[in-house]
């Protein structure tokens, strides 16, 4: 039984059938990562640390924008106005 492998055992996989599967989770982290940045830089004015929700969402594939829609998404109206 064989425990290591290398990156030659890589060639005897067939791709053909693993990407069906692989592709719609690709197709759903790369639409979450555009949703999230044309959000983001549309309401650039009012949104708060717009450089490092960028970077968060970029290099934290999945799990970036789905922290920038649940915190991120937060004006900087509404605090101020919660603040007064």
């Amino acid at each position: 039984m064989k425990l290591h492998y290398g990156f030659d055992e890589l060639s005897h996989i067939d791709w053909a059938s693993i990407l069906p599967i692989l592709i719609p989770f690709l197709l759903v982290g790369f639409l979450l990562i555009l949703i999230a940045l044309i959000d983001l830089y549309r309401y650039r004015k009012v949104r708060e640390n717009v450089l490092m929700w960028t970077i968060v969402i970029v290099l934290f594939n999945t799990i970036g924008p789905i922290l920038y829609f649940t915190i991120g998404r937060k004006d900087v109206n509404e605090r101020a106005l919660r603040n007064q």
